[in-house]
């Protein structure tokens, strides 16, 4: 049996470019949850013709609301709606693999719709000391968890990013970076083409290597620490996120914690995340 989890976010999906295509309730959101959902559909019909037993599609995306079941692959299961204790990585625990679907470079770095949790709140973040995004920070859960990241789509300079905390995961560009709101993107019939093709081949990769019969448990990275740093567009977010215990200042905009294992720090940096984005006011933030 191989199970494989679709952590699927919406930045990176075939044609999104701009903040609207992401925001819940526009009428350019309705018009990309199709696209969005078909990005997903091509992706679980390559990982099942590819040797997957079974697809869990976590909708990964702000409300994670925006996959629309009624469209969904049959074969695949999906796991809607909030509040969830891992949010982009819940249901790792179920998985002996995982693709990120839809993903997108971080805050402070080229690439379209870049950012980091925050729209534009936080404008750098470092683990151990190196620039990250949300996939670098999901790929160490998943490690922790002994479930290798077989699968990353996006822009291209996501693609390229991905080959640094990632390196053997296949890579899927559906567009190309022209700046933070402007792609060449792929129609969609291209990029499902891509997306199964790769996603097939990330099976058979996977299945073809040494040990991949083990257990999760077996497979898993030794558990350390890692130290995360948070750097806010304004002094008063940093001073906000000051309230979350085991977090200290760290310069005149920036925070900094560490944690005793990925899975705990990237909990403690979504609850930073959510007081930061509640520190902000509508027309001064």
């Amino acid at each position: 049996m191989t199970r494989v989890l679709v952590s699927a976010d919406m930045e990176g999906a075939t044609g999104v470019t701009c903040p609207d295509d992401v925001e819940p309730g526009t009428a350019a959101w309705e018009r990309m949850r199709p696209l969005f959902t078909g990005d997903v559909n091509a992706a679980v019909d390559g990982l099942l013709a590819g040797g997957a037993t079974e697809v869990l599609v976590n909708d990964a995306h702000y409300t994670q609301r925006n996959l629309l079941l009624e469209t969904l692959d049959p074969r695949a299961r999906l796991l809607t709606g909030r509040h969830k204790p891992l949010g982009m990585m819940a249901g790792i625990d179920l998985a002996d693999a995982v693709v990120f679907l839809g993903y997108h470079t971080g805050a402070g770095e080229q690439g379209v719709l870049s950012h980091t949790y925050l729209g534009t709140g936080l404008t750098a973040f470092r683990i151990d000391g190196e620039p990250a995004d949300e996939g670098r920070m999901n790929a160490l859960i998943a490690q922790e968890h002994g479930v290798p990241v077989v699968l990353v789509t996006g822009d291209d300079l996501t693609c390229e990013a991905a080959r640094l905390w990632a390196p053997e995961a296949r890579v899927v560009a559906v567009k190309e970076c022209v700046s933070r709101y402007a792609a060449i993107c792929l129609p969609p019939a291209r990029s499902a083409e891509l997306l199964r093709a790769r996603a097939a081949e990330a099976v058979r990769l996977l299945l073809a290597r040494p040990g991949h019969a083990a257990t999760s448990a077996e497979r898993s990275a030794p558990v350390r620490s890692h130290r995360f740093e948070l750097d806010f567009h304004a002094p008063h977010l940093a001073a906000a996120v000051l309230a979350v215990p085991t977090v200290e200042p760290n310069g005149p905009r920036g925070v900094a914690f560490t944690a005793p294992d990925a899975t705990t720090a990237a909990r403690t940096f979504k609850v930073c995340t959510t007081v930061a984005g509640a520190a902000m006011e509508d027309h001064f933030d």
